[in-house]
């Protein structure tokens, strides 16, 4: 079946609020008309009502780089579901390497944290991928399957249909090493068929899967004319808008190729 393709940029700590407002009119106002492609953009936190204000009414649509599973607290630092619904977020990046490796992020957090954003009427984007040091071993498999099952427990299958997964290998992730397509591909489709032992069959096949690190035009079209891999969750790329719109471009040609 063909997924409709996903490009979500995550600009990380990057971009002040006036730059991200430069770069998110330069991206709604480059998308070219009647194109199949789900656009995402996620500004770090001080900059998303700002952004929602600028790609208001236009197809693009705005997430958020992390969320807390509780809806209010004594939880410094953290954000909550209805503080990114209030400022226009209807997707949320969930378990992050970056999260895992430089904040704690375990399993069971980023479970709780696609919960919350699933309760929320937020879209989770949810994060895996094996490190260099796990895949040089042998082990990618046995990661990805076991983060796959981890951030899904308790998740039904209705629900697990508003969710999105990116696989992204950590060693990929701002090296400028990427996969390549087939390996991508394999992988994605290991997570399709863990995804079809948890949920079914036939709500795997409709969930999308991205690919993410090192993702530039160049690229794209090979990552994107894979059975398993919908889009891309872009980082260093998507803080320039001709790129970025160009990733989006050729995935969206790649992927309508592939059903021919």
């Amino acid at each position: 079946m063909r997924r409709r393709c996903l490009i979500a940029g995550n600009w990380k700590m990057h971009k002040t609020i006036s730059d991200s407002v430069t770069l998110a009119r330069a991206i709604s106002g480059g998308m070219a008309d009647g194109v199949e492609v789900d656009m995402v953009i996620c500004p770090p936190f001080t900059a998303l009502s700002a952004v929602a204000d600028v790609i208001k009414g236009t197809p693009v649509g705005l997430g958020a780089q992390n969320v807390h599973w509780e809806e209010k607290g004594a939880y410094t630092g953290e954000i909550a579901p209805v503080m990114l619904q209030d400022a226009g977020c209807r997707y949320a990046i969930v378990g992050h390497s970056e999260r895992r490796q430089f904040f704690g992020e375990s399993d069971q957090t980023v479970n709780q944290r696609a919960k919350a954003a699933l309760k929320a009427g937020l879209i989770p984007i949810i994060c895996v991928g094996e490190t260099l040091q796990q895949r040089e071993a042998g082990n990618t498999d046995q990661i990805v399957k076991t983060q796959v099952r981890g951030a899904y427990a308790g998740i039904d299958p209705q629900a697990a249909l508003n969710t999105v997964i990116a696989y992204e290998p950590v060693w990929a992730i701002g090296t400028g090493k990427a996969s390549n397509g087939p390996d991508a591909d394999r992988v994605s489709g290991l997570i399709r068929n863990e995804m079809a032992a948890l949920v079914g069959k036939e709500t795997a096949e409709q969930i999308r899967i991205l690919y993410g690190g090192s993702v530039k035009p160049e690229n794209m079209a090979e990552f994107a004319s894979q059975r398993n891999i919908d889009g891309a969750l872009v980082g260093g790329a998507s803080l320039d808008a001709q790129s970025f719109l160009a990733i989006a471009a050729n995935a969206v040609k790649a992927s309508v190729d592939k059903t021919e």
